[in-house]
């Protein structure tokens, strides 16, 4: 019985992924490689949260051309992951940029306690556990206070142009630090609470006035400009470094 063409073009497909994957990381450790129906041309993505660079290919593309992609790119490869910047675990002795201020995470461990507690006191974050490795327990705590102090900081805004707000609702986004619907609700990236005060007042004030203009018209950029109280340094801080936020959390290997 004759095998169907149909398995034989996917066993192909199969030892094709198999031969370039371990070549990629000959080119570098931290390169990896995402096949995309989707995609029309081959792309690398710096995925600065998990430390990688995706060779993006589309799922028909020769195996010798998309090695030959990512060889001639590999200088690329290589400086961009040399410059991401440090991780910054959640763990004992880490500091993080809270929402302006610099604090230092006091991890007190105790195998007797039934429950982990946490709180901010001036510039610790005093975290009481029986876990070895409270750092889920620290995201989740990091997460309600972006959503409390970002949800503040909506409301205020809204107020000035008289417009009424939805739900908002934060999440660990990669490439959109915002977003607004017709509906008025709005989605931050959690992360914006380790941001400068000005950058995170920026992205604010730009989801804020979507819910006059759902467009990036003249009219739209300077009721932005209005409603930041520092609107350039601002802009430039997330055009410049916004990649770094995705630092905090992040595992050292």
């Amino acid at each position: 019985m004759q095998t169907p063409l149909k398995n034989l073009v996917q066993e192909a497909q199969d030892w094709a992924k198999s031969w370039l994957m371990p070549n990629l990381a000959r080119i570098h450790p931290d390169l990896e490689l995402r096949v995309s129906k989707q995609a029309r041309r081959m792309a690398l993505r710096l995925d600065s949260k998990k430390r990688v660079v995706y060779l993006v290919v589309p799922s028909r593309t020769r195996v010798d051309k998309a090695y030959k992609f990512a060889w001639d790119q590999r200088d690329w490869i290589k400086r961009h992951i040399e410059e991401l910047p440090q991780p910054v675990p959640f763990d004992d002795g880490s500091i993080l940029p809270l929402y302006g201020k610099k604090v230092r995470i006091k991890v007190n461990y105790d195998p007797a306690l039934k429950r982990t507690s946490i709180r901010l006191e001036d510039n610790k974050l005093i975290v009481d556990t029986n876990k070895e490795d409270p750092s889920g327990r620290i995201e989740r705590f990091l997460k309600d206070y972006a959503r409390q102090a970002l949800e503040e900081l909506s409301i205020r805004k809204a107020a000035r142009i008289s417009k009424k707000l939805g739900t908002i609702s934060v999440r660990d986004t990669k490439s959109r630090w915002g977003s607004c619907n017709q509906d008025g609700e709005i989605s931050y990236s959690w992360r914006l609470i380790f941001a400068p005060r000005a950058a995170m007042d920026y992205v604010v004030a730009h989801e804020i006035a979507h819910l006059a203009y759902m467009d990036h018209s003249d009219k739209f950029w300077e009721l932005c400009h209005k409603l930041s109280y520092s609107y350039q340094n601002g802009k430039d801080w997330m055009h410049h470094h916004g990649y770094e936020l995705m630092r905090f959390g992040a595992v050292v290997e």
